[in-house]
């Protein structure tokens, strides 16, 4: 096992990753840039090494300075959180080559799953169900592409084959749109990727968002740990995830899941990994992977019981897995609230100093946050300041849970979208389950009117 670990992030993944070695008497080093001097993880650091100034480019994306880090202070494995560099490809072989552990998947696994048309070649050869569409990157000919939308069928969507985070995608709803919203994706994808390709795919009127968290180690032993409901959104960004989904009959998620355990064996895919379906009329459709831990992961460790984190530890120390596919077994309701610092109906960023910040307790509840009174959000980084994980033994007991926990939190001084989850937990909609991943955009415009 390792002994000591560069955590190469910052905001509440950090604290979780600090956490987890504390627990496994890992010492733990934390990077931060000079915005984030005074974070809790920061102040609750053995290690602790300035970076750079508050711009991402120059401080958390700055390869060589997380490298030198771990040089300076012998750490022996780099562990990327998630956003920032922990789905770059080159960024994971720049670390083992240094001669640190990437705690995640290897740099060829990254490379393809990163790239949406190979990924999807990959889950075809796999036998993962995809959504249907062209079959690698769209020609240059309009003729060609023409004639790929009118077999799939309009409406469809043009999307970057090194996109994520919901941008790089256009809907097309008519042939006499579709050049030109080809074109214009091109050129945005090549403008914010690097990558100008894109492909097409059929735009499915109402799915739900549901993904499959998988483990595996290098010994090729790989498991699914259940699924996770993660279709309310704005605008392709995640607001509330559950676990299990509402409604889907427990033999197809087992389906599915042992197909993407399958495809990880064939892979041989490394570390945690999540594995993203559009869920619509009985049927699942891939759409990407995220090769990193997820954001949403402690809706899955409630309800397996499963440590993501350690294992992901353990398992880039080259241990093996240490459970089965028969040991996992899905217990009870979870849902993640993610509290975010911004206006809760315009969602006009609010950062500033939280003059107050008190965090909800009692029987199941969890909170995970870097953020205390008397913190500065900077204006630099993603909005969230942390989020609010409940369990129950159902999910109605999961809802009332939550719904009191959104009620004893207390934050000052900056605006948060608690207010935005209070309402969602008494929506009939969202309380009945399985709402689609529209819902939630057609709600907030509902409510201005």
């Amino acid at each position: 096992m390792f002994k000591k670990i560069l955590i190469a992030n910052r905001g509440e993944i950090a604290l979780r990753i600090q956490r987890a070695c504390r627990e496994m008497g890992i010492q733990a080093v934390v990077v931060y840039s000079e915005a984030d001097r005074e974070a809790k993880y920061v102040k609750l650091a053995e290690e602790a090494v300035c970076i750079g100034p508050a711009a991402s480019a120059q401080s958390y994306l700055h390869m060589p300075a997380i490298i030198s880090a771990a040089e300076v202070t012998d750490a022996e494995a780099i562990h990327p959180g998630y956003g920032f560099l922990s789905e770059n490809a080159d960024f994971a072989e720049r670390v083992e080559k240094s001669g640190f552990k990437f705690i995640g998947p290897s740099p060829e696994s990254i490379r393809m799953m990163g790239d949406k048309v190979s990924a999807k070649q990959a889950m075809i050869k796999a036998g993962v169900p995809c959504v249907p569409g062209s079959e690698g990157e769209l020609p240059d000919d309009p003729a060609q592409v023409r004639r790929i939308a009118k077999s799939v069928g309009y409406p469809v969507i043009i999307k970057a084959a090194g996109g994520g985070g919901g941008r790089g995608m256009r809907v097309v709803h008519t042939e006499a749109a579709l050049i030109h919203a080809v074109q214009t994706t091109k050129a945005e994808a090549g403008a914010a990727f690097g990558n100008p390709a894109v492909y097409m795919e059929k735009f499915l009127q109402n799915p739900r968002h549901i993904e499959i968290q998988v483990m595996a180690d290098q010994f090729k032993n790989a498991v699914y740990l259940g699924e996770r409901d993660c279709s309310m959104q704005r605008r392709h960004q995640k607001i509330i995830e559950e676990g299990p989904a509402p409604g889907i009959p427990r033999k197809l998620i087992d389906k599915i899941g042992e197909r993407c355990a399958a495809a990880c064996k064939r892979m041989g895919y490394r570390g945690a990994g999540t594995f993203e379906f559009l869920y619509e009329n009985g049927e699942f459709y891939f759409i990407e992977m995220n090769t990193r831990v997820q954001v949403e992961h402690p809706v899955t460790e409630l309800i397996t019981g499963v440590d993501i984190v350690k294992t992901q530890i353990m398992v880039a120390a080259g241990e093996k897995l240490p459970f089965t596919q028969r040991q996992i077994a899905v217990k009870g309701h979870a849902i993640e609230c993610r509290i975010n610092a911004e206006d809760p109906f315009s969602f006009v960023p609010s950062p500033g100093r939280i003059t107050m910040w008190h965090a909800p307790g009692g029987p199941g509840v969890r909170v995970d946050s870097h953020v205390y009174t008397n913190y500065f959000v900077p204006p630099n980084y993603d909005s969230m300041v942390g989020k609010i994980i409940v369990y129950g033994d159902t999910r109605d007991q999961a809802i009332a849970r939550m719904r009191t926990a959104l009620s004893e939190t207390l934050v000052e001084g900056i605006n948060t979208n608690i207010p935005l989850h209070r309402e969602l937990m008494v929506d009939a909609k969202f309380m009945s389950g399985g709402t689609n991943i529209h819902y939630l955009e057609a709600w907030i415009a509902a409510r201005k009117r």
